[in-house]
């Protein structure tokens, strides 16, 4: 089995290659990852307005959390997915694709999308978009997923009426009316539900549970592997106590009254329910595909941002900066960060430097606190703009 790709993303000042340029700033990073721990490609950013220190102070602040939100609805809607698929994993691969392409195209070859976030807005205007497309989504596929939940549950009651015992399961397609009493304005018919082992017993005894059970008048209705039921009539005044006594003895009297064409309506409910939650399962399917799809997309789109913003209060301006996307593996991904690491603290200024033994060290009482920068999504510090993507 393949290992689960994880991406990273990471952005450096242009100075990192001698020639200061875009080009061979990213041919560095390559030569740092190396091919043998991931694939770099270029991430794309276009510069974007810049406001004032405090709201990019403000927006790195509010993108930490919107980038959270977003990889919250990733997994909800993977885990719908995961349920309306009944876990089949080829299935569920099948359906996380972005713009129908894999995931790991569309990271690879990540494009800004002008039209829905022009460059020319303010960084908060963009922010507020993604969050109000995030919220959206969510509302959607919640409600669509539940919708089916719902549908699911009541089909699978239905259904348990059909198919269970006869101590629980509809008795509208088992009991012929002819063999109850009806229409008596003194006597009336009690089905019972009495386990096979008891029915001896039952037999022996029903006539004397309460005044006035008409004698010999227990009629063996439908059995099953658990149990036999029995119509026994009794006068209407003492009807109750002869329930009572039955429930006292662990025997089941079911409720049950005669409704002409009951049968068939049972099962044209059954065959709605079905009809209904086999569309809506497809509605959900649909959406689900369409969820994941979008919520990738804006949550890129978020992580783009910050990844902007964050290169702008750490590299300062003007803006000269090389981004990268690496495609890794979980266990690769220790060892790139850690080549990085040691590759670029110097980044950091005082806030990092090596040991004796010429580890990258982090030196605590250096660290900047203000807008978290160079905090990672755990709190790390690094030297440089660096985040993790897990899309599995």
């Amino acid at each position: 089995m393949n290992s689960p790709a994880k991406f990273l993303l990471v952005s450096l000042p242009s100075s990192i290659s001698p020639s200061k340029q875009p080009n061979d700033a990213l041919t560095a990073l390559r030569n740092t990852v190396t091919t043998e721990l991931g694939t770099t490609s270029p991430f794309p950013i276009p510069e974007l307005k810049i406001g004032t220190l405090d709201a990019l102070v403000q927006q790195a602040d509010d993108l930490a959390k919107l980038g959270a939100s977003c990889d919250v609805v990733v997994k909800k809607v993977g885990e719908s997915l995961r349920s309306i698929l009944q876990g089949d994993e080829d299935k569920i691969a099948q359906q996380k694709t972005v713009n129908d392409k894999p995931v790991d195209h569309y990271l690879r070859s990540f494009s800004w999308n002008k039209v829905k976030y022009r460059a020319d807005k303010a960084l908060s205007e963009i922010i507020d978009t993604l969050q109000k497309e995030i919220v959206s989504i969510d509302s959607d596929m919640k409600n669509k997923f539940n919708q089916y939940n719902q549908l699911r549950t009541n089909l699978a009651a239905l259904r348990k009426k059909q198919m269970g015992n006869l101590s629980t399961r509809s008795l509208a397609p088992l009991v012929d009316p002819s063999l109850l009493v009806q229409d008596s304005e003194y006597m009336e018919s009690h089905l019972v539900a009495v386990p096979v082992i008891s029915s001896k017993e039952f037999l022996k005894s029903y006539e004397t549970l309460s005044q006035m059970v008409v004698p010999r008048s227990a009629i063996k209705v439908t059995a099953d592997d658990e149990y036999i039921l029995y119509a026994v009539t009794t006068f209407k005044k003492y009807s109750q106590e002869f329930i009572h006594c039955c429930r006292e003895r662990k025997w089941i009297p079911r409720d049950y009254t005669y409704v002409r064409g009951g049968k068939e309506e049972e099962q044209e409910e059954v065959d709605r329910v079905s009809s209904e939650e086999r569309a809506v399962w497809g509605e959900a399917l649909r959406l689900g595909r369409t969820a994941w799809s979008e919520s990738v997309m804006v949550w890129i789109h978020v992580m783009a941002l910050r990844v902007f913003v964050e290169t702008v209060l750490r590299y300062g301006l003007p803006l000269d900066f090389v981004c990268a996307i690496v495609r890794t593996t979980p266990k690769h991904a220790k060892s790139i960060k850690s080549n990085l690491d040691s590759k670029y603290s110097y980044l950091g200024g005082n806030a990092l430097g090596k040991d004796k033994k010429g580890r990258t060290k982090k030196d605590d009482t250096s660290l900047s606190t203000d807008a978290g920068m160079g905090l990672g999504d755990e709190g790390e510090y690094t030297a440089y703009v660096f985040y993790e993507l897990d899309l599995s």
